[in-house]
C-alpha cells in the first residue's frame, strides 16, 4: 500500500495524507463473520462517563478474527484482502478446504490466491502458523499468543514484528516491537512474518473531524481551565503550570503503574 497526499485546497487538505488501498480487493465484508458492535460514549454500567472524550463516530461492523489459528494442518487459500475499521491491519478472508471461511491478519506480501496453513510441519512463509518450538531462531513473527490456546494478544498492530532471539527449556526469548525481550512458552502459536500496512504511521489526518469519525472528541488542556477544574489551570497571563503534568486528580503522568508482580519474571529486558 501506499500513502496519496491531497492538493492544499484548504487548511484541512493542506497536510491531509489517506492510504490509497490499493491492496484492497473488495468493500463488502462476508457477512458471517460479523457482528454488530455497540458504543459506549465511554460509560461504564453504571452510566458514568470512565474514559473520556468519545463519543460519536461513524457506524462499523465488528469482523471477527481468528487469532487462535486453531484449524491445524488444514490448507486454506486467500480469497480477499480486506479493510478492517477496527484495526490499523489490513485482514485476509481465508477459505478452508473444508469450506470454512475465517479472518486473519493480513501480512506483508500475503495475496490474494495464497495458500496458508497452520500446524506442524508448515512451511516458514508468511501468513503460515506454526508452534514457537518449530520456528527457526531469528524468523520475523506477529500475532502471539501469551498462553497456549488462548489466541493471540501480541503484535498485532500494523507494521510491527517480533523476532525469536533464543530458546532454552520451555521458553524462547521474543523480542518485541518495543525493544522488550520476553520469556513466551515453546507450545504458544505465532504467525510468520510482519503485520502488513506498514505505511499507517505515516498517514496524517490533516484536520480534527477524521478523528471525530473514529469516536474520538475533542481535550481540553489542564493549563487552559481553571484552578478549581485541574491542578495546572489559573495563573496570570499564559502559564505553563508550573508543576508536572498531572491528571484532573493530581496523579502525576509518566509514572509507572505496572503492578503485576507475577509476571515480572518473564521479562529479560524492559523496553527502556
Amino acid at each position: 500500500m501506499g500513502v496519496k497526499k491531497y492538493k492544499p485546497t484548504s487548511p484541512g487538505r493542506r497536510f491531509q495524507t489517506a492510504s490509497d488501498y490499493k491492496d484492497i480487493t473488495t468493500d463488502k465484508p462476508h457477512k458471517p463473520l460479523t457482528e454488530r458492535k455497540t458504543k459506549t460514549g465511554g460509560r461504564n454500567n453504571t452510566g458514568k462517563v470512565t474514559a473520556w472524550q468519545k463519543g460519536g463516530g461513524n457506524k462499523v461492523l465488528y469482523r471477527k478474527i481468528d487469532f487462535k489459528r486453531d484449524k491445524l494442518n488444514i490448507p486454506a487459500t486467500v480469497k480477499t484482502i480486506e479493510y478492517d475499521p477496527n484495526r490499523s491491519a489490513r485482514i485476509a478472508l481465508l477459505k478452508y478446504n473444508d469450506g470454512e471461511y475465517r479472518y486473519i491478519l493480513a501480512p506483508v506480501g500475503l495475496v490474494a490466491g495464497d495458500k496458508v496453513m497452520s500446524g506442524i510441519d508448515v512451511e516458514i512463509k508468511p501468513g503460515n502458523a506454526l508452534y514457537i518450538k518449530d520456528i527457526p531462531l531469528g524468523t520475523m513473527i506477529h500475532n502471539i499468543e501469551l498462553n497456549p490456546g488462548q489466541g493471540a494478544k501480541l503484535v498485532r498492530s500494523a507494521g510491527v514484528a517480533a523476532q525469536i532471539v533464543a530458546k532454552e527449556g520451555a521458553y524462547a526469548q521474543v523480542k518485541m516491537p518495543s525493544g522488550e525481550v520476553r520469556l513466551i512458552r515453546m507450545n504458544c502459536m505465532a504467525t510468520i512474518g510482519q503485520v502488513g500496512n506498514i505505511e499507517h504511521e505515516n498517514i496524517s489526518y490533516g484536520k480534527a473531524g477524521r478523528t471525530r469519525y473514529k469516536g474520538v472528541r475533542p481535550h481540553v488542556r489542564g493549563v487552559a481551565m481553571n484552578p478549581i477544574d485541574h491542578p495546572l489551570g489559573g495563573g496570570e497571563g499564559r502559564s505553563s503550570g508550573g508543576r508536572p503534568p498531572c491528571s484532573p486528580w493530581g496523579k502525576p503522568e509518566g509514572v509507572k503503574t505496572r503492578r503485576n508482580k507475577r509476571t515480572n519474571k518473564f521479562i529479560v529486558k524492559r523496553r527502556k
